[in-house]
């Protein structure tokens, strides 16, 4: 194998393809979490109470958990420009159409409807990932792709939060605005995907046939070396099992963390949610950005996985428990710690599934897991909510995903996950 070659096509991919699953997964996240930036005022204007909001921050995750193993089997067979396209444009109208939810029941539907037309879209481009990169770059690229999250909450934060500033304009709440112009970008976003994806490498219009070749060549052989191809065999894996109960950890303490910040900012502050209190809401997830950039790069520098995602995540849990019991400084360097953590440890964490699986397992098998990080999802307001309840503390809740996510670290501890090869020791032909 011509690993030169091979290496500029890596490059070439990346320059095409990561830019424009970066954007998409800002977007994403930004029209799923926006919701958190409008609590306060939605809730007063609307009449929703802490148990509706909770329940329709997590009624995403229920819908979009069912329907992630369809979904990623879908986007085989149709193609992902068809179907990621298809999807953008659908929970862009959708995450717009939140603007006019004024009731618990508009509330709730239209969460549900989101979750249904989000579904297919990160399992997917979790699996476009492993159709368009080496196992030894996965890593470090799903690090780039990860940077979205951060980005989404950090860039996101200041704009949801003059969004918000608009409130009164046209007799609109600022809530209004924020769901129009925010789901109006993300409908232009699925118009641009069509014109821009490719759905295999096969078909790239920026690679040419020998580049083609290299890449398929490559892909071929790891996927040869995986003993899992079947759907079947996804799911009788027990250690497909053990990642998905790993990611529901990992997505309870993430978005128990995310729903709630701009509340537990603006607390810290002594203010409202607001221009300024988004602003300090960023912060945790500029730290984020720049942990998620060394963090996966080391894991492929030296082809560690487990012992890396164990301390990142232990770390994530310690910030985001100690930040409910220390001061207002010392809890925002405590978040930060934890931001990076529960961002950093997911590309690391992917490398997994696509160690142990392929084809249409392999597609199957990042649904199953996914749905589980779902569930999570749901959960994550629900428990911490629940927690904040029983013992009159917002400590307690904070504290209870910390133990949720320590124990996700432990259960990394002990799966049976193998090294790859370093990038330092490539040897080139």
């Amino acid at each position: 194998m011509n690993m030169t070659l091979l290496d500029s096509v890596v490059r070439k991919n990346r320059a095409r393809l990561i830019p424009f699953m970066l954007a998409l997964y800002v977007l994403a996240f930004l029209d799923r979490s926006n919701i958190g930036f409008a609590k306060e005022s939605y809730q007063i204007d609307t009449g929703l109470s802490n148990e509706a909001y909770a329940l329709g921050a997590g009624i995403f995750f229920v819908v979009y958990a069912l329907l992630g193993v369809p979904a990623n089997l879908l986007m085989r067979k149709f193609g992902a420009r068809t179907w990621m396209g298809t999807t953008t444009l659908l929970w862009g109208f959708l995450s717009t159409a939140m603007a006019w939810a004024d009731t618990e029941s508009k509330f709730l539907l239209i969460r549900t409807l989101l979750g249904a037309a989000e579904a297919g879209f990160f399992p997917g481009m979790i699996y476009l990932t492993s159709q368009w990169f080496p196992q030894r770059n996965r890593a470090s690229i799903m690090g780039l792709f990860y940077m979205g999250a951060p980005l989404a909450l950090s860039l996101g934060s200041p704009l949801s939060g003059a969004l918000l500033e608009m409130h009164g304009f046209m007799g609109h709440p600022g809530w209004f605005w924020m769901f129009i112009i925010e789901g109006l970008i993300a409908v232009g976003a699925g118009v641009f995907t069509f014109f821009w994806l490719d759905d295999t490498p096969q078909q790239a219009r920026f690679l040419n046939a020998q580049e083609k070749q290299a890449l398929i060549t490559q892909l071929a052989g790891e996927e040869q070396s995986k003993a899992t191809s079947r759907l079947s065999d996804a799911l009788r894996n027990g250690r497909v099992w053990q990642l998905a109960f790993i990611y529901m950890t990992i997505q309870i303490a993430v978005y128990g963390l995310i729903f709630f910040l701009p509340t537990q900012v603006a607390a810290l502050l002594g203010t409202k949610v607001g221009f300024t209190a988004s602003v300090v809401t960023a912060i945790p997830w500029v730290a984020a950005l720049f942990g998620t950039w060394l963090i996966p790069r080391y894991s492929d520098r030296t082809g560690e996985r487990r012992y890396i995602a164990t301390l990142t995540l232990l770390a994530a849990g310690v910030g985001v428990g100690v930040s409910g019991l220390v001061s207002p400084v010392l809890a925002m360097v405590a978040l930060c710690v934890a931001a990076v953590g529960f961002i950093a440890v997911q590309p690391v964490f992917w490398t997994m599934p696509t160690q142990q699986l392929s084809g249409t397992a392999l597609a199957a098998g990042i649904g199953f897991v996914n749905l589980f990080g779902a569930v999570g999802g749901f959960l994550a307001p629900l428990i911490r909510v629940k927690a904040q309840n029983v013992f009159g503390s917002d400590a307690a809740g904070l504290l209870a995903l910390a133990g949720i996510a320590i124990l996700g670290a432990l259960a990394i501890l002990v799966l049976g996950v193998t090294r790859t090869a370093p990038q330092a020791d490539r040897v080139h032909h």
